[in-house]
C-alpha cells in the first residue's frame, strides 16, 4: 500500500465546498477533500502530491513570512494600545481628568469587563466569520477607540473609550490561537505563539520609548498623554488595509501558496489530529463537550489563566507607579521599563523554546513561576526608598518571568484541543479567564497602600504558589486522559501505545512518498479501515475526545 497523498483537485473541492452559501456537510467534506490510501484506476498521477522534508521547510517559511508576520504586528499593536494607559498615568492623566479614589483602577478593569462579556460572541464569530474579515474589523474598532481616548477630558468619557477598546480586543487572543493551530504543526506552535505573544515585551519597550519621546513634546493644544494615545491609535487604524490585503482565511484559500503547496500544507498538518479544514458550522455538541465532558481539563486551564492574569496586574497597571514610588521621575520611570520589556521578550522566547525541546509545558510553566515568587518576596520585604533602589529593581524585573506563562498556556490548550467550535470555545474561555483576572487584579492594590502595596503583593504571592500547584494537577489529569485513550484504542482493535509524530521537531520523510506513517498521524499508527476514525479526525470536525488516536501533550 502506498503512503497517503493529497490531490490538488481535492483541495480545490474542499475550498469550493467551504465557501458555498449553504452550511457544509461534514461527510461531504470528508469525501471532497479525502486522503486516498491507494491510487485508483484512471487517477492522473500528476494530481497526486507528496511531501518531503524540504517541502515542509519551504512551506513553513512562506507561512511564517505572511501569516506569522501579520500575527506578530497586530498583537504588538494590541498590547501597545493597552499598555499606554499606565504611561498616561505617569504623564498626568489622573490629574488632568480629575480622577479620584479607585477611578483609575476601574479604568484598568473596564476593558477586561467588556472582553469578559463579549467572549460568547467571540467564539461564535471566530467560527462563522472568515478571518480575513474578522481581524481587520476588530483592529479598526480598537484603533478608533484608542484614538478617541485623546479627546477624553473626564472619567465617564475615558470609561466609554476603554470599554470599546476592550470590546474590540476581546476576540484577538482566541482568534490568534485558532489561526496558529490552523497553519502549524503541534511541535511548531509553542515558538509561533511565543513570537506573537512575545510582543508583550517589545510593546513595553516601544511604549516606554514613545512615552519618553512624545512626553517631551510641547503643545498648546494637546497634553502629553493625549499625544501618546492619539499616536498609537492612528498607527493601528493605518494598519487595517494591509491586514485585509495580505491575510488569508486558511490553507485551501492561501494566495501565497501554489495549488501544489496548498495540498502539501494540508498534508504536513494532518499529524496534528486536530482537523485540516476550517469549518463554519457552530456545533453545540462541541460546546457541551468542552464545558461538561472535558470539564476537569477546561477548569484547570481556566484556573491557570485566571490566577496568572490576576498577578500580572502588578506590572500592567501598577508597574510604573511602583517605580515612581521608589523616587524616580516620570521620564526615568518610563525608561526603566525598557529593560523590563526586554526581559519579558527573552523569558517568553526561552519558555517556549524549552517547552518545544523538552515537550513538557507543565514543568516549564511551573519552573518559570519560581523567579516570579522570588521577585514578589523581594518587593514585599523591602521598603520603597533610595537606599533599596537596586534590590527593588531586581524584584520588579524578576516579575517579567510571569510573561512566559500565557503563551505556554495558550500553546498547551491548542495542542490538547481538537474541533473548530470546541477550540474557539475553549480559547474564548481562556480569554474570559484572562479578562476576569485583569478585572480582579487592580483591586488587590489600593492607593492608600502606596508606595509599598504590601497587602496586594502578599495576595499575589499566594496566587503564584497556587499556579505551580495547578500546573502539576493538570499534568496528572492529562496523564490519566492518555491512559484512557490507550484503553479505547485497545478496545477498538488498535495498538495501545502509539507515537505522536506531531511533536517531533523535524518532519519525518521515510522515503515512501509523503513520509507519514498513517492517517492517524497524531499517533503515527496504521490506518484502521474498519473505523475510519483517522480520516474523520483529520478532514471533518472531530474533537479530541471523539478521536481515539489523539495524544494529549504534557
Amino acid at each position: 500500500m502506498e503512503k497517503e497523498a493529497f490531490g490538488e483537485k481535492q483541495v480545490e473541492d474542499a475550498k469550493e465546498s467551504r465557501t458555498s452559501s449553504s452550511p457544509e456537510d461534514p461527510e461531504r467534506m470528508i469525501k471532497d477533500a479525502s486522503v486516498d490510501a491507494e491510487p485508483t484506476a484512471g487517477n492522473d498521477s500528476s494530481e497526486r502530491v507528496y511531501l518531503t522534508e524540504a517541502d515542509d521547510r519551504r512551506i513553513r517559511r512562506k507561512t511564517d513570512k505572511v501569516i506569522l508576520t501579520i500575527l506578530v504586528w497586530v498583537y504588538f499593536l494590541q498590547i501597545l494600545d493597552k499598555s499606554v494607559l499606565g504611561y498616561g498615568a505617569v504623564f498626568g492623566l489622573q490629574k488632568d481628568t480629575n480622577l479620584s479614589g479607585s477611578q483609575y483602577s476601574f479604568l484598568g478593569s473596564i476593558a477586561p469587563i467588556a472582553q469578559l462579556g463579549w467572549q460568547p460572541f467571540s467564539s461564535f464569530l471566530i467560527v462563522k466569520v472568515p478571518h480575513r474579515i474578522l481581524m481587520p474589523a476588530l483592529v479598526l474598532g480598537w484603533g478608533i477607540a484608542q484614538s478617541s481616548m485623546a479627546a477624553c477630558h473626564d472619567y465617564s468619557s475615558l470609561l466609554a473609550a476603554r470599554f470599546f477598546l476592550g470590546l474590540f480586543e476581546a476576540g484577538c487572543l482566541p482568534l490568534f490561537s485558532v489561526i496558529t493551530s490552523q497553519w502549524y504543526r503541534r511541535s511548531e506552535q509553542p515558538i509561533r505563539v511565543a513570537a506573537w505573544y512575545g510582543t508583550n515585551g517589545i510593546a513595553t519597550i516601544v511604549a516606554a520609548a514613545l512615552s519618553y519621546g512624545l512626553g517631551h513634546i510641547k503643545s498648546d493644544v494637546l497634553l502629553p498623554w493625549q499625544i501618546i494615545f492619539l499616536f498609537v491609535g492612528l498607527i493601528t487604524i493605518a494598519t487595517v488595509p494591509f491586514i485585509y490585503w495580505f491575510l488569508d482565511n486558511d490553507i485551501p484559500t492561501a494566495r501565497f501558496l501554489t495549488p501544489t503547496e496548498r495540498s502539501q500544507a494540508l498534508l504536513r498538518l494532518r499529524a496534528n489530529n486536530t482537523g485540516l479544514i476550517t469549518h463554519r458550522t457552530f456545533r453545540l455538541a462541541h460546546v457541551l463537550e468542552a464545558c461538561l465532558l472535558d470539564s476537569p481539563k477546561t477548569i484547570l486551564f481556566i484556573s491557570l489563566t485566571l490566577l496568572l492574569n490576576i498577578g500580572a496586574q502588578v506590572s500592567n497597571v501598577f508597574g510604573p507607579l511602583l517605580l515612581s514610588g521608589v523616587g524616580f521621575d516620570k521620564y526615568l520611570t518610563s525608561l526603566l521599563n525598557i529593560p523590563f520589556g526586554a526581559l519579558q521578550f527573552l523569558t517568553i522566547l526561552a519558555g517556549s523554546l524549552l517547552a518545544q525541546k523538552c515537550r513538557l509545558k507543565s514543568l516549564v510553566l511551573a519552573g518559570f513561576m519560581l523567579p516570579v515568587i522570588a521577585g514578589l518576596a523581594i518587593l514585599y520585604a523591602l521598603p520603597r526608598n533610595h537606599a533599596h533602589i537596586a534590590p527593588n529593581l531586581v524584584g520588579y524585573y524578576l516579575f517579567a518571568f510571569l510573561f512566559a506563562g500565557n503563551p505556554l498556556i495558550v500553546a498547551w490548550i491548542v495542542a490538547n484541543t481538537a474541533g473548530t467550535t470546541k477550540k474557539s470555545v475553549v480559547m474564548s474561555l481562556y480569554s474570559a479567564a484572562s479578562a476576569a483576572g485583569n478585572i480582579v487584579g487592580p483591586y488587590l492594590f489600593d492607593t492608600k497602600d502606596a508606595p509599598a502595596y504590601r497587602p496586594g503583593l502578599r495576595a499575589v504571592l499566594g496566587i503564584f504558589v497556587a499556579e505551580v500547584v495547578i500546573a502539576g494537577l493538570q499534568l496528572g489529569n492529562l496523564v490519566v486522559l492518555n491512559r484512557g485513550q490507550a484503553r479505547r484504542r485497545v478496545r477498538n482493535g488498535k495498538e495501545g501505545e502509539i507515537v505522536d509524530r506531531s511533536m517531533e521537531a523535524r518532519y519525518r520523510d521515510d522515503g515512501e512518498g509523503g513520509g507519514l506513517e498513517g492517517v492517524g498521524g497524531g499517533g503515527g499508527g496504521e490506518r484502521d479501515e474498519g473505523t475510519g476514525i483517522e480520516e474523520r479526525a483529520i478532514m471533518s470536525d472531530v474533537t479530541d475526545r471523539k478521536n481515539d488516536e489523539f495524544v494529549y501533550v504534557y
